[in-house]
């Protein structure tokens, strides 16, 4: 999709934060009829400079209440079997990236950005998970059509984004750099999965919450890592996780 940059101070009052035909619905568009189907390009990631107000990132001191909390959350594989989330780094080194929701454009963009180090975090003996709050039909086509390399698992009652204490609210969605950021990622070839977004649940709970990265493990106590984002697309430095992870 062509985009002319003239155009741009002339975006339709969905970009703006609130779909006209949809008012609830925390997503973004950059026309007035925006894509059905999602549509990814090959090109190289593209790493967005850090912004100001990233979220929160550094080394955890993590707190008995952290990890009690997140001793009783549940997600789900892709085979709908639950598995308990300290599972996922009990026995090894795990980054794990929670996505807004997964029909969101800037969390596809972050799993392959993500993705892009994959060898290196297999050469380092850490998994690379993925959680979307969502339904297990949601996070199986999020697979299907991106192709992501890690592990993916959905969480339906967001019990590890409450756990985690994750932002959640509408000025955190709509924000003028997440905004530029969705342009960009358009202009890439990303695309929003407008089916997924548009689900009930989606619009109604995930698509107002914020995600972000934690690297844990060995040993369910083990947090190293903890961004949360402070907006839409408040992705932390890669070298910033890669320092995390693997070194």
């Amino acid at each position: 999709m062509a985009i002319s940059l003239h155009s741009i101070p002339s975006l339709s009052p969905s970009f703006r934060g609130f779909n006209l035909n949809h008012p609830s619905m925390p997503c973004f568009s950059i026309s007035p009829n925006p894509p059905r189907h999602p549509c990814f390009s090959c090109r190289p990631a593209t790493i967005f400079p850090r912004a100001a107000s990233s979220g929160s990132a550094s080394l955890v001191s993590t707190s008995d209440s952290l990890t009690s909390s997140l001793g009783k959350v549940e997600v789900y594989d892709l085979n709908g079997n639950a598995v308990p989330l300290s599972d996922l780094w009990r026995d090894r080194k795990a980054v794990v990236a929670f996505a807004r929701h997964f029909g969101c454009v800037l969390c596809r963009k972050r799993a392959d950005l993500l993705a892009s180090e994959k060898e290196a975090m297999d050469a380092a003996g850490v998994a690379l998970v993925l959680i979307g709050p969502g339904s297990v039909d949601q996070a199986r086509k999020f697979v299907e059509q991106t192709k992501f390399k890690g592990e993916v698992y959905a969480d339906p009652k967001y019990s590890s984004y409450n756990a985690l204490s994750f932002v959640s609210g509408v000025l955190s969605t709509f924000t003028p750099s997440a905004g530029l950021k969705i342009i960009q990622l358009y202009m890439e070839g990303y695309r929003q999965d407008w089916d997924l977004s548009f689900e009930k649940e989606t619009r109604t709970k995930g698509g107002w919450l914020q995600g972000g990265i934690l690297v844990a493990g060995p040993g369910i106590n083990n947090i190293s890592y903890l961004h949360k984002d402070k907006e839409a697309g408040d992705d932390p430095d890669i070298k910033d996780i890669m320092k995390a992870c693997c070194l």
